[in-house]
């Protein structure tokens, strides 16, 4: 595990872009924490990082569900998932995240945790911890 500190959503993103350049071509990362923890935040960081969007660009999938950035001919296919609405094993059925697992693309998974049984094992999970401000405890949890 190793663990990070920062101090505003520009570090956050800053070290979303470091993370992203450790990440193999297929990954499955979990990002953990409570509402407001910065989670879509360092996801900005890790898509821009990964050259498949700019920062800005990026946002929650709280009511889509899946948002789909970059390309696969480019080779920087990233999914961003967010499982907050769904209740039910059911409901993460018809998401078709098999289908999107076997793909060469990173996928970042916001509520991840709240299914853990039917997620890939082999997987990197961040767990994020609000501090005081905007001050984040990042904890990186490698496969």
């Amino acid at each position: 595990m190793t663990v990070y500190e920062t101090h505003s959503d520009e570090e956050s993103i800053a070290l979303g872009r470091r993370i992203a350049a450790t990440l193999p071509k297929r990954a499955a990362v979990l990002l953990i924490g409570n509402l407001g923890a910065g989670k879509t935040t360092l996801a900005k960081g890790i898509v821009a990082g990964l050259g498949a969007a700019e920062p800005d660009e990026v946002s929650s999938p709280t009511f889509t569900l899946i948002h789909e950035y970059g390309s696969s001919a480019q080779g920087n296919l990233v999914y961003h998932i967010d499982l907050y609405r769904l209740d039910r094993a059911e409901e993460l059925a018809t998401l078709g995240l098999d289908e999107i697992f076997d793909r060469e693309a990173v996928v970042l998974i916001e509520w991840g945790e709240r299914f853990p049984g039917l997620l890939r094992q082999d997987r990197m999970e961040i767990r994020l911890t609000p501090i005081d401000g905007d001050s984040r405890r990042i904890e990186v949890h490698s496969a």
